[in-house]
């Protein structure tokens, strides 16, 4: 069986060389000007293919890639781009951000493409290739919200780090919260739910291939959001496209996600008097840890396991006049509707509701759920795109006209099938030697970490505790916001580097795992003074527990250092 376009054997994608000593032939061959002239090599991989009774490719030169022939896929690029001269094009809708990575990337060899599986098809594509330097070795990346745009940053620390890489626009341009391009076009839905990530990863193999004149030894992914699901989506319908696969807040379960969505609106945006403004945040963020903080026998402005609290927002009810420090009735019935998660008209769950803890800050509730005006919020942005154009097709649809029974059905039935991510049977994926580490912070704002957790248990429902133990990692991080961020640790190397610490480091972790066996257990993560800036010092440190393990405090040390803590089960 071929993978289709890469005429390579399904089970030789990812495979090491076909001679041991190959490695030592082509280091010794290949020196920096040699690999810029990748003609040259070709006297020297026929001799190696003689020695080693192979039939191997001569590395092809990065401009020859434009005439490779790829099943429904043309190349429309490839060219060298010398070291630190990159500069993101400009995409639809999204001015041009500042790259910072821009300067630190090396020469690479830039591919463009499209490919088009279906007649309604137009899928952009990247693959980012090491002039000289390259590891070896594969890595994914991710979209995050409705896609439309090639991901670079992802693409830049892959680069950076060594490895070659790719990134697709998910079949359409527009930015992450527009959805209008769905509209009467069911195939596209389709290329942006799981085609589009799974056809870039199958031509960044074949263009590696031809490149260097062998496929990547392994294969990553590492994403976090939508990003996220598309991992979760490559383990479930494409086991031979990754090696190992980081999972981070995946929108798995997205036809929930979007009625949760439209729930909290229908709680916040309806009837004015329901809605909480953002003023109020840091009062119920209070309250809640005033409640629950203590818990884990460390106060330090984390809940550590959230579902352990029983914060009553009642309490927040006002004694006199209305203020920011509490809230009317009808606020506090839609607090309760925004911890509880949607429910059908018999009160079966639909999707878990938000967390309590961490409702202030950037990355927090007044930004996601309430907004400065009721229409202003993120979740308003999404679920206003999502729900005419992705789910019902319809532009007249409304969250106002939300009907948790009925819509819920319908869009499993209708939309589930291309966008959902949480078939628990992960044994293909397993059974080639596949790895997948999730995480998720319990204090996100956007996609509430049950959600996660619940996937995860099905997992082990589907599969057994012992066998998922092989092969799944999931990591709750307490205090951390979507993706990142909160007052919680929220650094711990998620992105591919150079040298990095498995200790330190999930896709560190991830790769020893692959590569040598070695499963995860605790894993640091760090709290630095400015979020993303270790210039600025760090914080705090703390283990990340392999759940449902948590990390307690052994009595002793300082509550700011990770090794006064423990790993230990419920």
């Amino acid at each position: 069986m071929e993978i289709p376009g890469s005429g390579l054997p399904l089970h030789n994608v990812q495979s090491s060389p076909p001679h041991p000593g190959l490695e030592l032939v082509l280091s010794k061959s290949m020196n920096k000007n040699l690999l810029k002239r990748r003609g040259g090599l070709t006297a020297v991989f026929l001799f190696v293919a003689m020695l080693c009774g192979e039939s191997l490719a001569a590395p092809a030169s990065c401009d020859s890639l434009k005439s490779l022939s790829l099943a429904r896929t043309s190349i429309t690029s490839a060219q060298v781009v010398a070291a630190g001269a990159f500069t993101p094009p400009q995409t639809t809708g999204t001015p041009v951000r500042e790259f910072r990575a821009a300067k630190s990337l090396p020469e690479f060899c830039r591919v463009q493409g499209v490919s088009k599986p279906s007649t309604d098809s137009h899928i952009e594509f990247e693959v980012w290739l090491p002039v000289s330097g390259w590891n070896g070795k594969y890595q994914g990346a991710g979209n995050g919200g409705f896609g439309g745009e090639i991901n670079y940053s992802e693409m830049a620390a892959a680069l950076v780090a060594g490895y070659a890489t790719a990134s697709t626009d998910t079949g359409h341009q527009g930015g992450p919260t527009d959805a209008k391009w769905a509209l009467g076009h069911r195939e596209k839905i389709a290329d942006y739910g799981y085609r589009a990530i799974h056809e870039t990863a199958v031509n960044a193999k074949a263009l590696i291939r031809a490149f260097y004149g062998e496929a990547p030894k392994r294969s990553y992914f590492s994403s976090c959001s939508n990003g996220g699901r598309q991992g979760l989506m490559e383990a479930q319908r494409y086991p031979a496209d990754y090696d190992g696969i980081i999972a981070g807040a995946p929108a798995a379960h997205f036809t929930r996600i979007t009625a949760a969505f439209d729930w909290d609106l229908q709680a916040m945006a309806v009837d004015p008097a329901n809605h909480i403004p953002s003023r109020k945040m840091p009062a119920i963020e209070a309250a809640a840890l005033a409640a629950c903080d203590a818990l884990d026998g460390v106060k330090d402005g984390v809940i550590d396991d959230p579902t352990r609290c029983t914060f009553s927002p009642a309490v927040l009810r006002c004694a006199g006049p209305e203020s920011d420090s509490c809230l009317t009735e009808r606020q506090i019935a839609t607090l309760q509707k925004l911890y509880a998660g949607p429910r059908t008209s018999r009160g079966e769950p639909v999707f878990p509701g938000l967390a309590p803890g961490a409702e202030t800050g950037p990355g927090g509730w007044a930004r996601w759920v309430a907004g400065p005006a009721l229409d202003s919020s993120l979740q308003f942005a999404f679920a206003s795109q999502a729900g005419p154009y992705l789910l019902h097709q319809d532009p007249a649809y409304s969250f106002r006209t939300f009907n948790v029974d009925r819509d819920v059905r319908f869009r499993d039935e209708h939309v589930g099938p291309l966008l959902n991510s949480v078939n628990p049977d992960l044994s293909a994926f397993k059974r080639r030697g596949g790895k997948i580490i999730l995480y998720h912070g319990w204090s996100d704002a956007a996609l509430p970490p049950m959600g996660t957790v619940n996937y995860y248990q099905s997992v082990v429902a589907k599969m057994s505790a012992k066998s998922v133990t092989d092969f799944v990692r999931l990591y709750m991080m307490p205090g951390v916001q979507h993706c990142g961020g909160g007052p919680g640790p929220n650094e711990f190397g998620t992105l591919p580097a150079k040298q990095a610490d498995p200790r330190i480091s999930v896709s560190a972790a991830l790769e020893r795992w692959v590569e040598n066996g070695v499963a995860p257990d605790a894993i640091i993560a760090t709290k630095y003074k400015t979020n993303g800036s270790p210039a600025s010092g760090v914080l705090r440190t703390r283990p990340l527990c392999p759940y449902p393990q948590t990390a307690q405090y052994k009595g002793s040390g300082s509550t700011d250092e990770a090794s006064s803590f423990v790993c230990k089960g419920r």
